[in-house]
């Protein structure tokens, strides 16, 4: 599955933002089930970050957001991601099928 923040940092905040980035990068590859990750930052809009995970499934990167390192060193990085869906999964298999809930109607 690949896993998909995107931030938003201003100029003045840059270089600290992005040693929290490297910091929570660092801390999430060393849970069980990640394969990889990247950090960038966007060519025109340079504060527009974002970070790319990939994760054997759903279950690894979900065991890795609750696990107390996690808590401790990347989550207040990562509570600052644009807030919109996240997840996705790669197009390399059959796709989900499932239909999501609306969660919103009721």
């Amino acid at each position: 599955m690949l896993v998909v923040n995107r931030f938003h940092a201003e100029a003045d905040v840059a270089d600290a933002f992005r040693a929290d980035l490297e910091r929570a990068l660092e801390v999430l590859s060393a849970r069980p089930g990640f394969e990889d990750g990247r950090l960038g930052r966007n060519v025109d809009e340079p504060a527009l970050w974002v970070m790319v995970t990939r994760w054997k499934d759903v279950g690894s990167y979900r065991r890795a957001l609750s696990s107390y390192e996690v808590k401790l060193y990347a989550v207040q990085t990562l509570s600052r991601a644009i807030e919109e869906p996240s997840a996705f999964e790669p197009l390399d298999g059959e796709l989900n099928t499932a239909v999501p809930r609306d969660l919103g109607s009721r």
